[in-house]
């Protein structure tokens, strides 16, 4: 009897070195990112004895990057279009480093005003960043072929990591604040320079558009505000981006005051969440190009909801702590793949990412207050179930990350 023998399977061509250089560059660019924010608010203790403020009042200044960063969002799509993710990039940089610097020397001077403005600054370098980085991001992970998104989500959180690294370093040592930031800034401002220049081409990338005039630019992004499947994915990474920003604002304290750790311990479960997110977003690119978006997001918001419940109502630390870690596996997937589903039509992608980041960021700005509140209420380890509780409606939201039909 004869047998028919399957033929083998086609391998992957190889990407272009021009792409392959591209992802790194975007890789690079999102770790400085990371590196540059973590830096700031690694030194934030040091700037708010400084400056003298109270809880009350440091809160209220923090506002000031987040209000920087929504400012920039709108328009961040615009610029991108218009300019290109490469200049786009190293310009919202060139004003990021200088937000940092003045942050620095404002708080040293006791300046608050300085302070506020600087943080303003830097908030918008960085949102605006963070659009056009996305968008590159998108155009390369279109041009490999398979998902690189969560890989360079991930490179943003080994930057933060490193940033808080060197920021504890710096102040065991006692580096003033100036002096750290505006070093920082000048190492995120000249690295994400040279990693620009390997960035697609615009003609290839797609995210300028010189032939376009300013007005059908404008329509194009009011028309993104108007799309059902923009604004679903938005929601979703609104939630999603709220369960992650929880954890970084509140587990460490959350775990203090609800299960009796030590501060030390209290970071390292921080630590463990960061560990589970990098994680996931490194090894998640493999289960979503095997299984697609929708299954995976699925499962992983479904872990991140266990993890949550867990963290919060085991009695057991080391139970606890195993929660923390599927909380930051399961909610490492939710932005990065936000981003790529808002980006799947090239032409459309600026104005669409925008979109999608400006819904999604304001969970950054709402988050700390609405989890304070709740906190002063029911206590802030309890607080935290809100998570898991706005995680499950957001499975209903998975289906628009579909890619449409082509």
């Amino acid at each position: 009897m004869s047998r028919t023998v399957a033929p083998p399977a086609t391998p992957r061509p190889a990407a272009p070195r021009a792409v392959l250089a591209a992802r790194t560059g975007v890789a690079v660019v999102f770790a400085l990112n990371g590196l540059a924010v973590a830096t700031w608010f690694s030194r934030v203790p040091a700037a708010r004895d400084a400056l003298g403020l109270s809880a009350g009042r440091l809160g209220l200044l923090l506002l000031a990057m987040s209000v920087g960063a929504l400012l920039a969002m709108p328009t961040a799509g615009l610029v991108a279009q218009r300019l290109g993710a490469a200049r786009t990039v190293a310009l919202s940089t060139l004003l990021l480093a200088a937000g940092l610097t003045v942050t620095g020397v404002a708080a040293v001077a006791g300046s608050l005003a300085g302070v506020a403005v600087g943080l303003c600054a830097l908030g918008y370098g960085s949102g605006t960043c963070d659009v056009a980085m996305n968008v590159e991001g998108a155009a390369v992970e279109r041009r490999l072929g398979r998902t690189v998104m969560p890989r360079f989500h991930a490179a943003w959180s080994l930057g933060s990591v490193a940033g808080a690294g060197l920021g504890a370093g710096a102040a065991r040592l006692d580096v003033p604040v100036a002096a750290h930031l505006a070093a920082l800034a000048a190492v995120v401002l000249l690295g994400t320079l040279l990693a620009v220049r390997s960035f697609l081409p615009v003609a290839e990338s797609g995210t300028a558009s010189a032939s376009a005039a300013p007005a059908e630019r404008r329509r194009e992004l009011l028309a993104a505000w108007r799309e059902p499947r923009t604004l679903l994915v938005g929601l979703l990474v609104l939630v999603s981006a709220f369960a992650e920003g929880s954890a970084s604002d509140w587990l460490a304290v959350a775990f203090i005051d609800g299960h009796g750790l030590s501060e030390a311990a209290g970071a390292a479960v921080f630590g463990v969440f960061v560990v589970g997110m990098t994680l996931g977003r490194t090894a998640g690119t493999v289960a979503l190009d095997r299984w697609g978006r929708v299954p995976v997001l699925s499962t992983t918001i479904l872990l991140a909801t266990l993890g949550a419940g867990v963290a919060v109502l085991a009695d057991s630390g080391p139970v606890a702590i195993a929660g923390v870690a599927l909380w930051g596996l399961g909610a490492s997937l939710g932005f990065p793949v936000g981003m790529s589903a808002a980006a799947d039509d090239e032409r459309r992608a600026p104005a669409r990412v925008s979109v999608v980041a400006v819904i999604g960021y304001t969970a950054f700005l709402a988050g700390p207050p609405l989890l304070g509140l709740l906190g002063d209420r029911v206590g802030t380890l309890r607080a935290l179930l809100i998570v898991p509780l706005l995680l499950l409606p957001t499975l209903a939201l998975v289906p628009a990350t579909r890619p449409p039909a082509r």
